[in-house]
């Protein structure tokens, strides 16, 4: 039955790629539409009000917007958060901010990232998980969804657009609308929504109980549909109010992979190439159902254990996981949330097997299993690129994508945003490993994995955590805020350069020694590049983490 239900979700998802996928290129088609009739009466006044005209921006231009205008919001935020204290809305009497823990969290909701380093309900007030957090959850995605845009609209050698544009479009025509409708329907599954205070009852022993509550079905909208993932309450989407059952858990898990499955349709129509989206879509999906099967395998037969009698057999494993939703359930939210960039949760991923542990981690270092809104798309095509590089070098060919020639300043830039990635995951470990191990709570190789769980997690913008990590100290919040902001941005400055720069070359015609891209050898180029890059390069720290602590379970 787990099986069927998990079919039923990945079928739905396809289905409603493609179409999702269509209306997010006509949403950014800055040639009058049907869409301006809808919705240019909600963005007129924000164009009259910040003085936002249709003029197209350089490379240069979008990133500084994207980068400046982020900044700023961090900035606002953590202000808020600072001050929490003594501003409204605070009926649960929450206190301000410590200052490194307002920086991480400012900066962990600006850069979609969502790691959260505070337990949900007793870290923030309501003013604070609205105006704050909510607001950065439609600002965020977004901003990236803008880039991404923007990053193919230079691929087909069109301009980039204007960033401000493109981010309230995001808003209003994508993110809004959804995460509006998909809240009722959220309350009407028993989320709740209200600005009362944490609820006060009494149990059959006489005692009396909190119960926390808030504006949980409008943050639980956008937090799915944004790839945000940071949870209203401590325990994210393992908690009944905020993931009440089945169908509000089937509903997640669409809304977390929707705009990520969506964009490699938008892209092959923005590009005029529909084969090579569909390829692109075609080898993530292969990757998103193998990762799942290992996954579903091994939480389903848990780790090896000793009975009574000294016999070894193996046992499902439900350690830290939701009863409401099973191994497969959490199996299947685990790989989703990773592949999508969002972070949410249904099971605590601490107490994920060895293998269901491996998988997460390793999503989340390729970064190209659908990979989100916007940011992780971008990471796609960069190994798209790195594709199409690699097989010119064997056949003696200049390199070419989409009729534009790849040449030694973009391979430069693409060579320099792949190493970044690596560094801000690797480099933190080992310090962290070194100075700061009294704050991992397990020893050994299980111990190293939750350390590398959180900065891999942190540079992919994914934010979900091994939670066994004592985190909330001045070092990981500094540490880990410091990754999430160059692990957003760099890659944005240095893609947006390559995009700027395809776009002022020229179309060359394609002949006979063309190495095409629609088709399924190219589907197949491009999932090596990604496996045999990211296995060359996180291997060794894998084989220290998670493999090794499997090996040692295994009979």
């Amino acid at each position: 039955m787990s099986l069927f239900a998990i079919a039923v979700t990945l079928l739905l998802s396809l289905l409603l790629a493609r179409p999702t996928g269509l209306y997010i290129a006509q949403a950014f088609n800055y040639e009058r539409t049907g869409l301006d009739r809808w919705f240019g009466w909600l963005e007129q006044p924000f164009y009259a009000v910040a003085g936002i005209g249709r003029e197209h921006q350089s490379w240069k231009q979008y990133a500084l917007a994207a980068v400046l205008s982020n900044s700023v919001m961090i900035l606002l935020v953590y202000l808020i958060f600072r001050f929490q204290g003594v501003l409204p809305l605070n009926p649960g009497g929450m206190a301000s901010m410590e200052p490194t823990l307002a920086f991480n969290t400012a900066i962990s909701f600006m850069t979609n990232t969502d790691l959260q380093h505070y337990s949900g309900e007793s870290g923030l007030s309501y003013l604070s998980q609205m105006m704050a957090v909510v607001f950065m959850m439609f600002t965020a995605p977004a901003s990236a969804l803008a880039v991404a845009i923007a990053f193919i609209r230079g691929l087909s050698g069109k301009p980039l657009g204007n960033f401000f544009v493109d981010l309230i479009r995001g808003i209003t025509r994508i993110l809004l609308p959804v995460s509006f409708v998909l809240a009722l329907v959220f309350v009407a599954l028993g989320v709740p929504q209200t600005l009362e205070p944490t609820a006060i009852a009494t149990t059959l022993e006489g005692a009396k109980q909190e119960i926390a509550r808030g504006p949980v079905a409008s943050f639980l909208s956008i937090k799915e549909l944004g790839n945000n993932g940071g949870g209203f309450f401590g325990v994210n989407s393992a908690h009944p109010f905020e993931n009440p059952g089945g169908i509000s858990n089937l509903l997640q898990v669409l809304m977390m992979l929707l705009l990520g499955t969506s964009l490699p349709f938008t892209y092959g129509k923005m590009v005029g190439n529909k084969k090579q989206g569909r390829v692109l879509f075609v080898s993530m999906a292969m990757m998103l159902i193998v990762f799942l099967g290992i996954s579903l395998a091994s939480e389903n037969a848990g780790n090896p254990i000793i009975n009574s009698l000294g016999i070894q057999h193996q046992q499902g494993s439900m350690e830290g996981k939701e009863a409401r939703f099973g191994a497969a359930q959490s199996a299947l939210y685990s790989v989703v949330t990773t592949a999508s960039e969002s972070g949410a949760v249904n099971t605590m991923h601490d107490t994920l097997t060895p293998v269901g542990g491996l998988i997460a981690i390793v999503n989340m270092m390729l970064n190209t299993v659908f990979g989100g809104v916007g940011a992780g798309f971008i990471n796609v095509l960069m190994y798209a690129m790195i594709a199409v590089f690699l097989s010119g070098l064997m056949v003696g060919r200049t390199p070419e994508f989409l009729g534009k020639k790849i040449e030694g300043k973009e391979m430069k830039l693409i060579a320099i945003t792949l190493i970044i990635h690596p560094l801000l995951v690797l480099f933190p470990t080992a310090v962290a490993l070194f100075a700061h191990a009294d704050t991992i709570s397990n020893p050994g190789f299980h111990g190293l994995t939750q350390a590398l769980y959180e900065f891999t997690s942190s540079a992919a913008n994914n934010g979900s955590g091994f939670e066994g990590l004592a985190d909330a100290t001045p070092f990981w919040n500094i540490s880990t805020g410091i990754v999430m902001f160059l692990g957003r941005y760099f890659p944005i400055i240095t893609m947006l350069a390559v995009a700027g720069s395809l776009a002022t070359k020229k179309s060359v015609q394609q002949t006979a020694g063309t190495f095409r891209t629609d088709n399924a050898l190219f589907g197949a180029v491009f999932l090596g590049a990604v496996l045999i890059v990211g296995a060359l390069t996180f291997f060794p720290a894998l084989a220290l983490g998670p493999i090794a602590e499997y090996l040692t379970l295994k009979p």
